[in-house]
């Protein structure tokens, strides 16, 4: 065992030796995919960690401690009505407006507590595929057919995927039901309203912080006007975590109002919304570390946060920067190629066959989207000439999916569900684009 086990390190050692020796450093393609690589993990560390995954975080701990697992199980565990839960995991994509990463805590958290595999994956892969947000852009910008097919197409599959998932692993679903059936009814420490209003306390911060731009002669709408004033709706509902810390998770007063005095203070100082978020959320796990109530429940909350964390950002880290060496990055109208050069791309999805929309989901499901950057993508490969069907596989398969994203979910339910997960995913979008180019 010894023996196999330093040969493995050996191996290893190899590798990366070969890989650096014969790195091809002089190489224009390699030398522009390393710009993509470092570009992408930059942008993504300054926008998408600080406004989208830390609340994340936060938002799974509060689901992991403060929302009881009998709630969890009664509304997504294997025995709750599947009408019911269905609905609410298919649905919640219009309230989230997230990505395929900053879904990934907030699945890890209600699947182990013990929802369903089949609510829980159609809440998966609804979370970043029916944002209001999303669906409102695509229509804008892509056509009005479009929108409505992408959201008809996004929560129609959210069920399908869910319900096969059931099916396939139903000998699994059926011992965990019958698990299940046995569990005592816990009482909650505190009513739900208090446990509602902490927590979209926390959604309402997800979603305005990352409220995306609107288009440039959009300057009249209500989305515009949301955007204009999206950190001061921000700052609004900080405020009413300020109360629920206080006055509901029974935190010391004179430390809650410091810290947002601090943070407050910062937005003058730093004229950066990113550094105020740090601090706040900072603030925020510093208070609920230091709490020493019996109950403990607040120190809980902020230590489960942690260990999301833990579990899923040194994945997302490295599926960031494969996705970034291989397809390059594209974000904020910057585009910058990887290995494998958009060209192909473009001429892999034009026209309507079979091959093209498979190909637009493969791409979708393995390139990383941050929320809302997949509509401007797609107008951009439109104009190179990709078919409508491509187009809307692409817009099906891409946000519910990465390389980051896959990465977790392997870790968070195996790889064979994860393989089946994604193949269903592919599959039905690659149908929906061919059915939808055929008509449009």
């Amino acid at each position: 065992m010894e023996t196999k086990k330093e040969f493995k390190t050996l191996f290893w050692i190899i590798v990366v030796f070969l890989g650096v020796f014969f790195m091809p450093i002089g190489n224009e393609t390699f030398r522009t995919a390393i710009d993509a690589t470092l570009d992408l993990s930059k942008w993504y560390a300054q926008e998408h960690v600080i406004l989208c995954l830390l609340p994340a975080f936060l938002i799974a701990g509060v689901i992991s401690v403060f929302v009881s697992q009998g709630a969890v199980i009664k509304y997504f565990g294997a025995n709750a009505k599947k009408w019911l839960s269905y609905l609410i995991a298919s649905l919640s994509g219009t309230i989230l407006a997230v990505c395929s990463c900053t879904i990934l805590p907030l699945f890890s958290s209600i699947y182990k507590r013990g929802a369903g595999l089949g609510p829980a994956v159609a809440f998966l892969y609804s979370g970043p595929a029916i944002s209001i947000l999303s669906i409102i852009l695509t229509a804008r910008i892509l056509g009005f057919e479009m929108g409505i097919a992408r959201f008809i197409g996004a929560v129609s599959f959210s069920v399908i995927i869910g319900l096969i998932m059931a099916f396939i692993y139903r000998k699994e679903e059926k011992a965990k039901a019958e698990e299940q059936m046995n569990f005592p009814e816990v009482k909650p420490e505190r009513p739900l309203w208090q446990t509602s209003v902490h927590f979209f306390s926390l959604v309402a911060i997800l979603v305005f912080a990352n409220w995306g731009s609107p288009a440039a002669t959009d300057t009249n709408s209500l989305w515009y006007y949301i955007f204009t004033y999206k950190w001061y709706i921000v700052g609004a509902f900080s405020l009413a975590l300020v109360y629920s810390m206080i006055y509901i998770l029974k935190l010391k007063t004179w430390q809650v109002l410091t810290a947002t005095a601090i943070t407050i203070l910062s937005a003058f100082i730093f004229h950066n919304p990113l550094i105020s978020m740090v601090i706040g959320i900072a603030s925020v796990c510093t208070i609920g570390l230091s709490d020493k109530s019996e109950n403990g429940e607040n120190r809980e909350w902020i230590l489960s946060s942690w260990g999301f964390a833990k579990q899923i950002i040194p994945l997302l880290a490295i599926g960031v920067v494969i996705a970034g060496f291989l397809l390059g990055s594209t974000h904020d109208n910057t585009a910058i190629a990887g290995v494998i050069p958009n060209e192909w791309i473009g001429k892999l999805v034009g026209g309507n066959s079979l091959f093209s929309n498979f190909m637009a989901s493969i791409v979708g499901a393995f390139m990383y989207f941050a929320t809302l950057t997949e509509v401007p993508i797609i107008q951009g490969l439109l104009a190179s000439g990709m078919g409508k069907g491509p187009a809307l596989a692409l817009l099906l398969a891409g946000p519910s999916l990465s390389l980051p994203n896959m990465l977790v979910i392997k870790g968070v339910m195996g790889t064979q569900k994860t393989i089946i997960y994604v193949s269903i995913v592919v599959v039905l979008s690659t149908i929906a684009g061919l059915i939808y180019g055929t008509f449009f």
